[in-house]
């Protein structure tokens, strides 16, 4: 927090309109300034030094690099930095990952204004912050079958594996994630190469139905074929 109490908050969030009601809202509340914006988790990765925010507002479901991946890399090289997950589904196991991958606290985009501020000043103070929608389904999953189940091997994948996973489920192909994430495209066919390892997968298409049963973030949509113009070579 600055020496004036301003909270600087930085907006991650795919969806241009709800990104910009987000900033005009949060800008209307006392104290809280928005000091930049992302569309996507590496987006954000490459402004953050630059805005030096007091706490990340975070979705789960995004193109490129999801939330958590973003949450765990921004953890990684800024341990400080508060992340506060805000998304539109309350399922526990989403839950469990945004907590295990550094988030201080996970917030629905039904929730009201008041509850949001509830929860940015909570986490910037070192708390941990569940809205009640969500707490309560976690709770209750925890009662009924234990911590929710996320063995499938996703967690043991390295950063840049992961990176590399939601591109390819986007369906890129490889010349294209070496461009998106600057690599060459013997570091992507290696990376490609280690995943499917780590996975027990060996094609495409078992990449395709691994992320339909072993969903990386709760999207509606299902994973895209090849992209016009980005089939393998």
């Amino acid at each position: 927090m600055s020496s004036r109490g301003v909270v600087k908050i930085f907006l991650v969030e795919d969806h241009h309109l709800m990104r910009q009601g987000l900033a005009a809202l949060l800008g209307g509340q006392d104290n809280l300034t928005v000091v930049g914006q992302a569309a996507n988790g590496l987006e954000a990765l490459a402004q953050l030094e630059a805005a030096q925010p007091n706490v990340v507002l975070m979705d789960l479901s995004m193109p490129t690099m999801n939330g958590l991946e973003a949450t765990r890399q921004i953890k990684e090289r800024w341990p400080r930095m508060p992340v506060l997950i805000l998304s539109m589904y309350n399922d526990p196991i989403f839950v469990t990952r945004a907590l295990r991958a550094g988030a201080a606290g996970y917030i629905l985009k039904e929730s009201m204004i008041e509850e949001l501020t509830l929860a940015i000043r909570s986490v910037i103070e070192g708390g941990v912050f569940l809205s009640p929608l969500v707490a309560a389904p976690l709770v209750q999953e925890y009662l009924q079958r234990g911590a929710p189940d996320l063995g499938d091997g996703y967690e043991q994948l390295t950063a840049r594996e992961r990176e590399v996973l939601q591109l390819l489920v986007e369906g890129h192909s490889a010349p294209r994630i070496a461009k998106l994430l600057v690599i060459s495209l013997a570091t992507v066919r290696s990376h490609e190469a280690n995943l499917k390892h780590k996975l027990g997968l060996k094609t495409r298409a078992d990449i395709v139905r691994f992320a339909v049963d072993h969903p990386l973030t709760p999207r509606a949509e299902a994973p895209l074929a090849p992209r016009p113009g980005e089939s393998e070579p």
